[in-house]
């Protein structure tokens, strides 16, 4: 039976999200079901920092381990949606599916109604992987092949597809909570129920994966961290995405009239560069080529998502692990006026004399002299810069203690107008992701008291691993070092301009990587950048680059360039010691970046 025969003639599923980490707008919910008609209502509380969080959360109170603002959003509209049909699909469940679960229950019990709410586990390792390393399974680091040795792992868990969500909805469910799934996978699940679609239909999948990526990060795809946020109405308070799937996977993206923000095929595009690496982008149910994806403007706030083709998900699922590092301090001191090099050098040699051993006392030591003093300053902040001094090490007496009283020394005795912000001293993880065989994740999902397992989508001899197919130091395979083309055409005169004024950029963290995703809005732009912004170049324009791997890719269907920096932030967001640990940054700090551009693209009508 092809696809459009198990489709039948079943309109477009209206998915809307609420969430794109926990934390997020706590009015979203209400507004995303008051706003207008949608069909199932999704929220993404999960990122690889806050499956730690819930951890330490689990480890003061073993009741909790689940995002405790989703069930806060539910008191809202949770009669609401039983009421007019709507589905709920969330990650929130975290570590404990099932203790969320019941809190649901709790509040529907408060409030008198009577969902039929499913529980999606299965990606849950940690008991398991003593028997995975038993049966062959070394759970090396997926980037850097290290072992993991007798590293005391705090979390394992695994992404898990869309098929679970599809299997409860199937069964009735009005609620579905899940564990760790992928982010795209609360609108692939959705989609496949509704469309009927079989566990082969590539494309289509596809096609919700690329919808289920858009949408994840809420306001993001609605104008919200967007290069160009100046062309965005509402930014002070914009909307939540809405993804209109249809039965070939191809979607809509829209949101609310009347809510603020813009829906763009900027916006879009900015969006589907957040947090990639390669064309090829893996999940558990499909491979979905982002290579193939187009966009097109179908109407005010209405971008069209077609033409993507998908391929047989890997062999591997990627997995999740979380251990505990040690202790972290970091201390800011403070630099005014004149010679703060000099200052700030004067401050850190005391520092390191008052401390045996000097910086070799610490497992880790990061030493950083932020710069945002100004000359002739305006006004006594304008003339300050920071030392940022960090340590690490597994004994909490040492960064707690012996630094702090180093650093306590200082202000009475070094240069003049130093003084000391509060020192921040914390436990910290580590982010260590692994592959493992995709038949050793088996989804149980729970109906009505009645659970079930749903197999994991294998495909013999089909699929590629799921992360890179090259160690660090070269790129895997599909990536370009270099631009493929010959360069551009002679465009006359430049001018030096900040390279943001042509093209805009998107960037993240993904474990210890940092991505960073750069668009034009023309074509001759892009074929500009495209033999402009090469890795050697990259590497020129952010010097923090320049020893660290850089995998470049080329997809000219989004006019875009996407870059992941290998080991930018060391061990995960959890241990970085960077001032922006997320990488969120990282974009418009090469937007900043003065470059010789082509007046000819500069005078060309850009925008979107």
């Amino acid at each position: 039976m092809t696809l459009a025969a198990r489709g039948g003639d079943r309109q477009p599923l209206r998915i809307a999200n609420c969430s794109g980490f926990y934390g997020d707008r706590l009015d979203a919910a209400r507004e995303m079901v008051d706003g207008g008609p949608i069909d199932v209502l999704t929220g993404d509380w999960l990122a690889e920092l806050t499956m730690l969080i819930l951890a330490k959360n689990r480890m003061r109170d073993p009741a909790t381990g689940y995002a405790r603002t989703f069930v806060a959003q539910m008191e809202q509209v949770m009669g609401t949606c039983l009421q007019r049909g709507i589905r709920v699909v969330s990650n929130a469940g975290g570590l404990a599916p099932a203790a969320c679960a019941a809190a649901l229950q709790a509040v529907a019990d408060r409030q008198g109604l009577a969902p039929t709410i499913a529980v999606v586990e299965g990606d849950d390792l940690l008991p398991r992987l003593a028997d995975l390393r038993a049966q062959g399974v070394d759970l090396a680091h997926m980037d850097t092949g290290e072992p993991l040795g007798d590293r005391d792992v705090l979390t394992a868990n695994a992404y898990l597809g869309g098929w679970g969500i599809a299997d409860a909805l199937a069964r009735g469910a009005d609620i579905v909570v899940t564990g760790r799934v992928t982010d795209a996978a609360l609108v692939v699940g959705p989609a496949a129920w509704h469309h009927g679609w079989a566990r082969d239909d590539w494309d289509a999948l596809a096609g919700a994966v690329a919808a289920g990526h858009v949408i994840e990060c809420g306001a993001q795809a609605t104008g919200g961290n967007y290069a160009f946020f100046e062309e965005v109405p509402g930014l002070v308070h914009p909307g939540f995405p809405i993804a209109e799937v249809a039965a070939d996977g191809s979607s809509v993206i829209t949101k609310h009239p009347g809510h603020g923000g813009l829906v763009s095929v900027g916006t879009v595009t900015a969006q589907l560069l957040y947090e990639i690496a390669g064309p090829a982008y893996a999940n558990p149910d499909v491979t979905a080529r982002f290579d193939t994806v187009r966009l097109s403007l179908e109407g005010p706030d209405r971008v069209r998502i077609s033409g993507v083709r998908g391929e047989p998900p890997p062999p591997t699922t990627k997995v999740a692990l979380n251990y505990q590092g040690g202790w972290r301090t970091t201390v800011s001191v403070m630099v005014t006026g004149l010679d703060v090099a000099a200052k700030a050098a004067l401050a850190e040699q005391a520092l390191w004399e008052r401390i045996p051993g000097g910086r070799g006392a610490f497992a880790e030591v990061d030493v950083a002299l932020l710069r945002t003093d100004q000359p002739d300053p305006p006004s006594n902040e304008a003339a300050m810069a920071e030392l940022r001094v960090t340590v690490k090490d597994p004994d909490e007496r040492k960064v707690r203690g012996t630094l702090a009283a180093a650093v306590t020394e200082l202000p009475l005795a070094n240069y003049p107008g130093l003084f000391l912000r509060p020192a921040q001293t914390q436990l910290y993880g580590v982010y260590w992701p692994v592959l493992v065989p995709a038949e050793a994740v088996v989804q149980r999902v729970s109906v009505g008291g009645e659970a079930r397992e749903v197999a994991p989508v294998v495909v013999p001899g089909g699929g590629r691993p799921a992360g890179p197919a090259a160690g660090p130091s070269g790129p895997p395979a599909g990536a370009e070092q270099e631009p493929a083309g010959e360069g551009p055409a002679d465009e006359g005169p430049t001018r030096r301009v900040p390279l943001g004024r042509l093209v805009g950029a998107r960037s993240g963290d993904k474990g210890g990587n940092a991505n960073v995703g750069v668009w034009a809005r023309s074509d001759r732009a892009y074929r500009w950048l495209a033999a402009e912004l090469t890795v050697d170049r990259l590497r020129t324009l952010l010097p923090e680059c320049r020893d660290l791997p850089v995998r470049r890719y080329e997809l000219p269907n989004l006019r875009a360039l996407n870059f992941v920096v290998v080991g930018l932030l060391g061990e995960g967001v959890a241990s970085s010691s960077r001032v922006d640990a997320q990488a969120k940054s990282l974009g418009e700090y090469l937007r900043a970046k003065v470059v010789a551009v082509p007046i000819a693209l500069l005078d060309d009508d850009t925008r979107p």
